[in-house]
């Protein structure tokens, strides 16, 4: 099991976005520990695939490992199936743009080692950066 901790309280961004990584990290945790569903893992050259499962069967998480650590593509979803978040870990850190969806509302998140840097808000076609 792959735990991490968020100390959303060094992260200088509005406590309205602080709240929504929190409910972000937290959706994470519980998809991963909740399971009763075995993951799977396959080797694919030097990286290994993991993808985690609800216990209805559906897909909770799928990305790469690189040396014991998340590397590459990570993608996530909600218990019925929907994308809720897609980013990118290089050796074990976010790193560029993360996008995480939340009914209508898309949020862009940029990291840089593995803090977040910028974010910005899409709602219904409008743009709302918040940093």
């Amino acid at each position: 099991m792959i735990c991490y901790h968020l100390d959303i309280n060094k992260i200088e961004i509005p406590d309205s976005m602080k709240k929504a990584v929190l409910v972000l990290a937290v959706m994470f945790t519980v998809g991963i520990s909740a399971q009763d569903t075995k993951p799977t893992f396959e080797r694919i050259g030097k990286t290994v695939k993991a993808t985690y499962f609800y216990d209805n069967g559906e897909v909770a998480q799928t990305g790469y490992m690189l040396n014991g650590k998340l590397h590459g593509d990570w993608v996530m979803f909600d218990i019925e199936g929907k994308k809720i978040a897609t980013g990118q870990y290089l050796n074990g850190e976010k790193t560029g743009k993360w996008f995480f969806w939340e009914n209508e509302v898309l949020s862009e998140v940029d990291f840089t080692d593995n803090r977040i840097v910028h974010v910005k808000k899409w709602n219904q076609g409008d743009a709302v950066t918040v940093n």
